[in-house]
């Protein structure tokens, strides 16, 4: 399943952040967002996700082939490490945790409490949840913050893994991941100065 991206406009605060945006993201395929702090690279993907409308353009995509890791880890404190994968594979309608436990070397603290976590192990533990959403599109926002160096070696191989077994992924990092992926700078989409939404109202997004 892929995702097409056609001139797409987006906003941040009432003001156009990015504007012209365009690409198509292929199964198996991985693509990189870079710029600088501010640059737009959150509200993209919040736009991917579904999360807040575009100003302008199209987005081409089954909304249940999305699944988005933000800078919040999506973890309940009071569950335990298994108890919130369960959680989301219910949420999901998917399979086993086992699986996800094993990929983020999260066997050992199953069942420690998310509360008890260090902020490296919420990380894992919260892109964990992507494997057990089943669905095919990963959109990932910073997902290396907090992540040591042996925990970013062990997230690029599951990102590879599913890449080689069909998924692809959006990735916003300043963090060289080690992937064959292409990249999107999106400096050359920055929206014209001043640009402002109009009758468009982002609150209602």
């Amino acid at each position: 399943m892929e995702m097409q991206v056609s001139d797409l406009a987006v906003a941040r605060g009432g003001v156009a952040v990015l504007e012209g945006v365009s690409f198509r993201l292929l199964p198996g395929r991985a693509l990189l967002l870079r710029g600088p702090n501010g640059a737009g690279k959150t509200t993209l993907l919040r736009c991917l996700a579904g999360l807040q409308p575009a100003i302008a353009g199209k987005v081409s995509v089954a909304a249940e082939a999305v699944a988005y890791a933000a800078h919040a880890d999506g973890v309940k404190a009071t569950l335990t490490v298994a108890e919130n994968l369960a959680f989301w594979a219910a949420i999901y309608g998917t399979g086993a945790i086992q699986p996800a436990l094993a990929s983020m070397n999260l066997q050992a603290l199953a069942d420690r409490q998310a509360a008890q976590l260090s902020a490296g192990q919420k990380r894992r533990l919260g892109l964990a949840r992507l494997l057990v959403t089943g669905r095919p599109i990963w959109l990932m926002d910073e997902p290396t913050v907090s992540l040591d160096a042996d925990s970013v070696a062990l997230f690029a191989g599951v990102v590879v893994r599913h890449l080689g077994g069909g998924g692809s992924a959006l990735i916003a990092s300043h963090i060289d991941l080690g992937l064959e992926a292409e990249v999107l700078e999106l400096a050359a989409f920055k929206a014209r100065a001043g640009a402002r939404l109009g009758a468009f109202d982002e609150a209602f997004g």
